[in-house]
């Protein structure tokens, strides 16, 4: 009989080509593929929710895959994790309607990211792999001040890199939440989807209204304008982490561990 299982993975994406499955790269949906059929022993494709780039990390990434395998969801989880390289797990298996999509049915999605915001190295704190080192004081208030513009429904296509192929590029952006966290900065965006490269364009953008170059009022022209060119520089993958994926409740989803 047909099962759908959804998978809950967390990675450090430090030594990936991102999730996508590419030739002659290491990516995470590829471990992950190749573990999972040498323990259901058939062929099978893992659909990821979020195509994440390389170098950025996971702590929720969900997907699904189908399988006619009579094994238990919670022994599947164990099997896989044993057999999975140390830089990525499986978080949760667990059965799903075979129409579940997680991709399509996605509802919201919460990247953080961490900039490290001090003179000294955040090799100290064990943070190279995941923070953007930014040397120059941040403003927390100004980098609110512009984050408060970026939330709502807007047309992001001026935090989009080139290269971005979506039928629109309107999307809601439901929260942007920025706090400090001892040596560093942490800023949560929540939204329903997100164009290539948005979040980390926001940040980079954010931080150069929160050293004082900008105004936090830039935020709302690059907006109007659409222009990418009068947004802020592309902050690096290392400092973004996606936190989680929500779905709509199901009743008959039946949990696995």
């Amino acid at each position: 009989m047909e099962r759908n299982l959804k998978l809950t993975i967390a990675y450090d994406g430090t030594d990936f080509h991102g999730w996508q499955r590419q030739p002659d790269v290491r990516t995470v949906q590829q471990v992950l593929q190749d573990v999972a059929k040498r323990v259901i022993r058939h062929p099978l494709e893992i659909v990821g929710a979020s195509r994440t780039d390389a170098g950025v990390h996971a702590l929720g990434q969900v997907a699904h895959l189908h399988t006619n395998a009579s094994i238990p969801a919670k022994n599947l989880r164990r099997a896989i994790a044993h057999r999975l390289p140390g830089d990525v797990t499986l978080v949760q298996v667990a059965e799903v309607p075979l129409a579940f999509h997680a991709t399509r049915q996605a509802r919201t999605k919460l990247y953080r990211y961490r900039i490290h915001n001090d003179i000294r190295r955040p090799v100290e704190w064990h943070a190279a792999r995941h923070a953007w080192h930014v040397w120059w004081p941040l403003d927390i208030e100004r980098l609110r001040a512009g984050a408060a513009l970026m939330e709502g429904k807007h047309d992001f296509v001026g935090f989009a890199s080139a290269g971005c192929q979506r039928r629109t590029t309107v999307r809601t952006v439901h929260r942007v939440h920025v706090r400090r966290d001892f040596a560093g900065v942490l800023i949560d965006v929540e939204g329903d989807g997100f164009l290539y490269n948005q979040v980390r364009n926001m940040v980079g953008t954010l931080v150069e209204v929160g050293r004082g170059h900008w105004s936090p009022k830039r935020v709302a022209e690059i907006l109007t304008s659409g222009d990418r060119r009068q947004a802020g520089p592309t902050a690096p993958a290392h400092g973004l982490c996606l936190q989680w994926i929500k779905y709509a409740p199901d009743r008959r989803l039946v949990d696995g561990t």
